[in-house]
């Protein structure tokens, strides 16, 4: 692959390729930036759970929150490969600059989350598990395999990136059109959903290939992307759509995979869940080394935010030499891990993710919140599902014609009825579910179910 390609300016459904910076200063890539922070379903990840739900504390992290600080560092990782990938390739700057690779990698980090559904990754497992033994496996000898497999592996990459090419903005061709060098860095697994595991594996490497990155729906627009940028198309037998990664999707992922081990520790800390004591002796490692200005006269909290600070900083440096170091096999498809594992801080990093799975992800409220969403999500549904495929099949009873009236016209078809495809009628259903806030999701299933009524 090669880097002019790959930092592609070109927008998605566009024809003609813009130039790297408008009128305003901004550059195509910051709007890319401001386009995601301004859209309905960015607003959203505000009442979206990161780990802990909300009520706990006003201090934990929420979805929103958790991308904002991704983005940051992600930016900051970004900017800092771009300046040494530019002393490298000394004709790129004629068309770029260090703070563009930053630009590229903090608008795709913003939208990273913007596809998961509610109760975080439960809610996906929640939703693939309505297809696979719920009511909706009812479905499968009526879709095609790769069809099917959307559904029963229901991924929030694709959603996300279904999102921003097709559900925002709806009746404009590309969404929120943004540049394919962003689409590419945000898409972290570049493949459809079903290749079989014989194909998929390279000896492993799961871990980097268990997932997918788009829709049968959407494939055609990543098959645009990736023409674009110039991804690398994966050999295998049977032809399948499956692409090499971007470079600049490893930092995504790499500012991802450092924030949330570093702030889920804090807001366990902050929780009580941790003692300042373990939350201290975890952190310190990555400050080892550099000056600790005033430590001792910090209170304990200040501390740990002093030492989560220290040890971000600490990690974005090995991070970006680890991608320098290894930017050769990346552009020629051959570095099949995460940046993170490959960093002199890897050992501490895990021993950290080890202990929040212990002590963190396993406190009763995060527990009790995914029991939650497998019956709310589940329950949502089926309830919508069954509505509008009898509405399709004009066999509608009054109570699903009450239940349709609760759903929003886009989430029908073009002209305010359902779908005629079957595919299409559940992805749409789909989005809807997926798309709801934690508080949106119970609040409209005790309505629905009679558990409480609206205005009381």
């Amino acid at each position: 692959m090669e880097w002019h390609k790959l930092l592609s300016k070109s927008v998605l459904c566009e024809k003609e390729t813009t130039s790297v910076q408008s009128i305003d200063g901004r550059s195509q890539f910051q709007k890319d930036f401001d386009r995601i922070v301004f859209s309905s379903a960015f607003r959203r990840l505000q009442d979206k759970t990161q780990v802990f739900p909300l009520p706990e504390s006003d201090f934990v992290h929420t979805r929103l929150t958790h991308s904002l600080e991704v983005s940051c560092v992600g930016r900051s990782l970004g900017t800092l490969v771009g300046s040494k990938i530019l002393s490298r390739y000394i004709k790129l700057k004629r068309d770029y600059s260090h703070f563009h690779f930053g630009e590229i990698v903090a608008a795709a980090c913003l939208a990273h989350d913007i596809g998961n559904p509610p109760f975080g990754h439960s809610g996906e497992d929640a939703i693939s598990e309505y297809f696979k033994n719920g009511n909706g496996k009812e479905f499968k000898n009526r879709l095609n395999e790769k069809q099917w497999n959307d559904l029963t592996r229901f991924e929030g990459n694709a959603q996300g990136f279904r999102i921003i090419t097709q559900l925002q903005n709806p009746k404009i061709a590309g969404g929120l059109k943004l540049t394919c060098a962003t689409l590419a860095s945000f898409t972290k697994y570049p493949k459809e959903s079903f290749i079989p595991n014989n194909e998929q594996i390279s000896a492993g490497k799961e871990k980097l290939y268990k997932k997918f990155g788009f829709f049968q729906a959407e494939k055609n627009l990543f098959e645009e992307v990736a023409l674009k940028t110039g991804l690398e198309k994966r050999n295998n037998p049977n032809n399948y759509l499956w692409w090499q990664r971007h470079p600049l999707a490893y930092l995504v992922e790499a500012a991802d995979d450092s924030c949330y081990r570093v702030m889920d520790l804090e807001d366990g800390f902050r929780l009580g869940l941790l003692s300042f004591k373990d939350t201290e002796s975890l952190l310190m490692p990555f400050a080892k080394g550099g000056k600790l200005r005033a430590y001792k006269e910090r209170d304990e909290n200040d501390k740990i935010g002093y030492l989560r600070a220290k040890s971000i900083s600490a990690i974005v440096s090995s991070l970006a030499e680890a991608f320098i170091d290894e930017e050769k096999n990346i552009l020629k498809g051959k570095f099949e891990d995460d940046l993170i594992s490959v960093i002199n801080f890897s050992k501490p990093l895990n021993i950290i993710k080890d202990l929040s799975v212990k002590k963190i992800y396993a406190y009763k409220s995060v527990i009790e919140r995914e029991a939650a969403g497998y019956e709310v999500l589940g329950g949502l549904l089926d309830i919508f599902i069954t509505a509008v495929n009898e509405a399709a099949e004009g066999k509608i009873s009054p109570k699903d014609k009450t239940i349709i009236k609760l759903l929003p016209k886009q989430f029908l078809g073009n002209n305010g009825k359902p779908e005629k495809d079957l595919y299409a009628r559940l992805l749409k259903i789909t989005d809807f579910v997926s798309g709801m806030t934690d508080s949106y999701a119970v609040s409209l299933f005790r309505k629905i179910k009679g558990i409480s009524l609206p205005g009381r």
